[in-house]
């Protein structure tokens, strides 16, 4: 055990203002300090919640799916695109996002972008598109050594509804990414795609299975059917029930359902009932969602009166509830919202310090570019170099017609919107991904990867996390920062002190964190 930290003393320590980050894409090491004593579910490493705490920390805060967030998006300059794809490494596995932003009925708690029709067509007349699409940015992508196609490890189709697409038009999209990528097989790749349960046909599951999806996500948000009339999301108990049971039957690897707490209507009686419930069903997976309502930004909340929505203290007890509800039934708190069964691949990941985040949340799968296809979808590659985020327009129209202008000038690219990450926010990318993904932050992993000194490169943040450590939510030392369970709901808060952009930009721009 190291020295205690005195985070008040900076004398040993003092600031060298040229001392500047040096690696360009950092490479875990064979001893991997985030690896934890998570061999069970302990008490130790459970989120301890507690009400005044959460109280006095709790404020508006990115969900850092990146650093820096989607909010430092700058217009795209002219050719860099197909600069940043040509000059991507090679070797470099993908994983592909697709958006299908088509959906039948309008959830009104939704705040994602979306289309609400009920034209098959639409879906057909999009998905030509994204095959225009995939054909342009894959002739772009330098392929490996080898000469074979592009390997993919993962591949996560969202929504909107992605199983808005009719059965033969998802064989169609496969079936062509098969002719342009290398697949993993499916027992070692990650395959997944979020499904309404009622926009199932008879046979969609077993086309998924078949087309080698090995993980679903399903949106249930609550049982309740006063919550779910509130939110234009009606379905039953039963056809939740009926759909896990046939995606196990089919051998899907991994279930997930989505919940969130804070719905009109809802109640901490209401929500613990759904979440009974949901654990009768046994998903590997939950994700428990804060409902975050801003009508003056998202239309389709103005259909929810605030007069129906429950007070922040019962929100609160909800979540509390939640938590212990979850963690007695042997789930395992990943971060931000996650929970899954101690031997899912994800709590796994957690366990050997081999999680990451990305704009899909978690993932097993850190070592890839994530290429993004549809509208809105967005793309995060890497070069020797240099590091990008990248954005393709969130209007239908405008997207396609950037893709109908590239059939004639292949010069001009989908994404309209990039960040190029400088040396800097690559290391409090590290910093906070670490802190996010596995409560802990070692300092000498820190110094190796990146040519600094953290205690000295870091020593304002370290000083402004004196109170959160006087708290306990947090443990600092000359080895490195630990999160600790009296912290743990509040990791956002923890991973804001090493933002620069939060309080500089965009301090009133996101939701709270808890």
């Amino acid at each position: 055990m190291s020295e205690p930290f005195d985070n008040h003393s900076t004398a040993e320590h003092s600031l060298n203002a040229s001392e500047q980050p040096t690696t360009v894409r950092p490479v875990t090491q064979p001893d991997n300090p985030y690896a934890s004593t998570r061999g069970s579910i302990t008490t130790k490493q459970l989120p301890a919640f507690d009400e005044d705490i959460i109280n006095k920390y709790n404020r508006s805060g990115p969900r850092y799916t990146s650093y820096p967030t989607a909010l430092e998006f700058s217009p795209m300059p002219e050719g860099l695109e197909t600069k940043i794809l040509q000059e991507r490494e090679a070797h470099a596995p993908l994983s592909l996002y697709f958006h299908i932003p088509f959906c039948r009925h309008l959830c009104y708690y939704c705040a994602c972008n979306k289309i609400i029709t009920k034209k098959n067509s639409d879906a057909g007349d999009y998905l030509e598109y994204l095959i225009a699409e995939i054909k342009h940015k894959r002739s772009l992508l330098t392929l490996p050594a080898d000469g074979k196609k592009p390997l993919v490890k993962q591949l996560h189709f969202g929504g909107g509804t992605p199983t808005f697409l009719q059965d033969n038009e998802l064989i169609k999209l496969c079936d062509f990414l098969q002719t342009q990528f290398e697949f993993l097989p499916e027992d070692q790749g990650d395959y997944s795609i979020e499904i309404d349960p009622r926009e199932l046909s008879s046979e969609t599951l077993k086309v998924l299975r078949n087309l080698g999806f090995n993980r679903v996500s399903l949106g249930v948000q609550d049982l309740d059917e006063t919550v779910q009339i509130a939110v234009n999301r009606v379905h039953s108990a039963e056809l939740i029930e009926n759909v896990l049971a046939e995606a196990r039957e089919l051998g899907f690897h991994s279930i997930n359902i989505d919940l969130i707490y804070g719905l009109p209507h809802q109640t901490p009686d209401t929500l613990d009932k759904t979440v009974r419930r949901i654990i009768e069903m046994s998903p590997d997976r939950l994700s428990v969602f804060n409902y975050a309502h801003l009508p003056e930004r998202f239309k389709s909340q103005r259909q929810i009166k605030d007069a129906d929505l429950p007070t922040p203290a019962a929100k609160l007890t909800m979540l509390g509830n939640t938590i212990n509800t979850l963690t007695k039934a042997g789930y395992q708190y990943i971060g931000i919202d996650h929970f899954a069964k101690p031997d899912d691949e994800l709590a796994v990941a957690q366990r050997e310090g081999k999680l990451h985040r990305n704009f899909q949340g978690y993932t097993i799968m850190g070592d890839c570019d994530l290429l993004g296809f549809g509208v809105s979808s967005i793309s995060q590659i890497a070069n020797a170099n240099n590091s990008y985020i990248l954005q393709n327009h969130t209007d239908l129209q405008v997207y396609k017609d950037n893709i109908d202008a590239a059939r004639n000038n292949p010069a001009i690219m989908p994404a309209v919107n990039v960040i190029k990450t400088s040396i800097k926010d690559r290391l409090r990318e590290y910093v906070i991904m670490n802190l996010l993904c596995h409560d802990y932050i070692d300092f000498r992993d820190v110094n190796q990867k990146f040519g600094i000194d953290a205690i000295t490169y870091f020593i304002d943040e370290i000083q402004q996390l004196g109170q959160m450590q006087d708290d306990r939510l947090i443990d600092m030392d000359a080895a490195g920062i630990r999160v600790l369970p009296r912290g743990r709901l509040l990791g956002r808060n923890v991973a804001m002190v090493f933002d620069e952009y939060l309080d500089k930009k965009h301090k009133n721009r996101f939701s709270k964190a808890i």
